[in-house]
This record gives C-alpha cells, structure tokens and sequence, in this order.
C-alpha cells in the first residue's frame, strides 16, 4: 500500500469535529490502496478543549506516532485561574478581563501564526525519519493550529512530495482574528506565512466555497485552481442499528457549543412565541451563560434541558432521537462560509433541520438542496413561529417529520476517494 503522512495535532482523545474529519479518512484511506501514519501530540502534554476517548476504536488500524510539545496554555491556566483553554473563537469566555486581554495578545503576537507553533520543533525530526525510512511520497497537514502548515511548508521544501494542506477555518480571515490584538506587524508576518503555504502547497483543501474565495483572492493567476472543496461528511457505519422512537413531545435537539455570539435570541423567542406546551428544547453540549439567562426569563424555562458533553457516538444517538435538529451559524463576519460538521451528520438522520444564521450562506445552500429543512435569518422571528407550529402540527398528527438522506455525497467514504484524486494528481509533474 501507498503511505501517507498525516500530521495533525488534534487526534483522539481529543475530540471534535476537527478530530472526526482526518480520523475518518485515515479510516477508507485503506480502502483505496493508501496506508496512513499519523503524526500528532503527547496526549499528556496536549492541550485539548474536550476530549472523548470513545474515537480511539476508529483508529485500531493506523500507526500514530505521539511526540512531546512546548505550548503556554498551563501558565495561561495558573495565571488566569482557569480549569479549560480557550475554545474556538474563545466560546467558552465572557466578556474579557485585563489579564485575559493581555494574554489575548501575547498569544497574538508572540505565538504567530498560534500558541500551538512550539509542537513543530518536535514533528519536523519525526517526520523526517518516516519520510526516509518509508519513501513517502504523499503528506497531508490538516489545521487549525495553522502552525502545523509550517511543518509542511518546511518539508515540502526538503523533499519530493505530494502536499495537500487541509485548512478547516480561514487563516487570517478567521472571525474571532481580531480578538488576539495582532500588531500590523505581527499581522504582515502572519499573512506573509499564510500565502507562502497557499503557494507552495500542491493542493489546498478547504470545507466550503466561501472558504476557497477567501484564499483565492490571495493568490495570483491560475494558482487558485490548487484550491479544492472537500467538506466535512458522516459516517454511515456511525448510524447503523439506531433506531428511532416516536417522542412524547415535539423534541427540538442542538449538539455542540452554543456562544454569546451565535445570536439565539429570536430563535428562543420564536419558541415561547409558539405557545407549544408539547415541546421540549434540549441542548447537548456548553451553552453560554448569556443563553441560560435568556432561556430563564421566557417561558421556556421548564421546557428546556441542558446536557452536558457527550461522546460522539452518543451525540449521535441524541441526533437521531430528535424530531427537528436546530443548527446555528454564529453572527460573525465571513460566517457564510461556516460549515459545521454537525450539520452533515443532521443529514445523515433523515431528520429535518431548522437553521439559524445567513441565508444565503453555504450552510443554507446544502439545506435547501438536500430538501433538509430551512435555514432563517437570526431577525425572521415570525417565521421562525410559523415553522415552529407546522412541525407541531405535523407531529402532533403522527406524520413523520423525517425523510430519506437524499446527500449521500457527503458521506466519509465519498469524501475520501475525493482526498485520493489529489493524491494521483501532480505525480509526472514532481517525478514520484
């Protein structure tokens, strides 16, 4: 079998989307012939927001190699008095103090492009010595940290290979970029990293459009054709033998993090608007203080049920017990693009999804094409009512509300023979 070389920092335990997307390629990668080693952290030194031990039985058939890191995160932890580091886009922080202002930009212009960038100096050696022990002529960097593309912009320079560079989110285009209190100047060095990796990278992977506009526009000629969409998926083996039970009230279900800025206000309004006393809301995941506050002062209250993080495989279960899966886009710039990997697997339920965020956005795209549901503007409140009393209606008369997946694009092992066209790709041009 053909090798491949995947560096990642975020690997099980870790958990998370970002997780499940290169777990499940290194899965039917050996479907097709490609045999891959991983290189990611230490478990014991990562720094990890969650964590779910339950994806380790994905992975029995893949050889890992764990190496140590340097990162700031258990001084920022001691300083700060913090029991977790920060979440994406800081979702699991209020309103930032001076200290937490502080460390914000120490990480933003002293840890460029991330605070993660102090695990390189420990892959580099590693993967030099896979690379010539096991001819590898095929690599793969998937990020965030964006810190892991530089070890593939230093490779890529050091040997003949095939470089796919997977980025999940923008760069420095990312939402929450101007929450780390960049300098101009650390910001030019950023973006000078970001477009040397756009460049020299064989092939870049993005998970939507919107995404793949973004880094085009940095580069010049016909360079923005290396730029391929390559969403996030399910896994139809994680849905086998689940079966669904009629509700004793019309269950809407939300998995994942729900922060200050995802602008659920309307939506929970809709909700005591529609006067649905048959109704339970039911959020699996960390749901920000701001919400809970909201929640508790509509009437709602005791309608509502907060479950804390769950496997992903009981995720799942929750997915498909609901009757209407509620997806939110957060309220920041360039969240078109955002493509959560929850919404993929909303799909692969059959259940019918109600989504809040950009209607014209890429999220609502695949909604609408997949017959799934309907994505709303944060604003359309009257409509989110409407919605919400049909679904009851329906419910209430014992008509499914579910329906036949009709995407089946979007499962991992499609997604995967994608990820092996680019492989094939180039191998004249870079004499492999």
């Amino acid at each position: 079998m053909k090798k491949v070389l995947i560096i990642t920092y975020y690997w099980p335990p870790s958990g998370g989307a970002g997780v499940q997307r290169w777990v499940k390629f290194s899965k039917y990668l050996q479907n097709f012939g490609y045999l891959p080693i991983v290189i990611t952290v230490d478990a014991n030194d990562a720094s990890y927001p969650i964590t779910d031990y339950t994806l380790d039985k994905e992975i029995n058939n893949v050889n890992v190699i764990r190496t140590k890191t340097f990162e700031p995160f258990t001084i920022y932890k001691k300083l700060l008095g913090k029991k977790e580091i920060p979440f994406a886009g800081f979702a699991n922080e209020t309103k930032p103090g001076n200290m937490e202002m502080f460390s914000r930009f120490v990480r933003g212009n002293f840890f460029i492009p991330d605070a993660r960038k102090g695990w390189n100096k420990y892959v580099l050696p590693v993967a030099r010595k896979l690379i010539k022990e096991h001819n590898i002529k095929y690599l793969v960097t998937t990020s965030p940290p964006h810190s892991t593309q530089l070890i593939g912009l230093k490779l890529k320079k050091e040997y003949k290979l095939n470089w796919i560079a997977d980025l999940r989110d923008p760069w420095t285009d990312v939402y929450y970029y101007k929450l780390m209190y960049h300098t101009r100047f650390a910001t030019s060095i950023d973006k000078r990293l970001e477009k040397s990796v756009l460049s020299n990278a064989d092939h870049v992977v993005v998970v939507s459009n919107s995404i793949k506009e973004l880094f085009r526009k940095k580069l010049t000629g016909n360079s923005g054709n290396k730029i391929h969409i390559i969403p996030n998926g399910f896994d139809e083996v994680d849905f086998e033998g689940i079966k669904k039970r009629k509700n004793s009230t019309l269950t809407i279900i939300y998995t994942g993090t729900i922060a200050d800025n995802y602008n659920l206000d309307n939506f929970l309004k809709a909700v005591d608007k529609s006067n649905l006393e048959n109704l339970t809301l039911r959020f699996i995941g960390k749901v920000s203080e701001y919400y809970k506050k909201v929640i508790d002062h509509l009437n709602i209250k005791t309608q509502t049920e907060f479950i804390a993080h769950v496997t992903h495989q009981e995720a799942i279960n929750y997915m498909v017990s609901a009757d209407l899966l509620l997806l939110v886009i957060p309220d920041v710039p360039y969240n078109s693009g955002i493509l959560t990997g929850k919404l993929f697997e909303y799909l692969a339920t059959g259940n019918t999804i109600i989504g809040i965020g950009p209607i014209t956005g890429d999220a609502s795209k695949i909604i609408n094409d997949c017959a799934a549901g309907k994505m709303f503007d944060y604003n359309d409140l009257d409509s989110i009512v409407e919605f919400l009393k049909a679904a009851y209606t329906q419910w209430n008369n014992v008509a499914t509300l579910s329906r036949k997946n009709r995407c089946n694009e979007f499962s991992r092992k499609y997604l995967t023979s994608k990820i092996v066209e680019l492989f094939k790709e180039n191998l004249t041009r870079l004499n492999l």
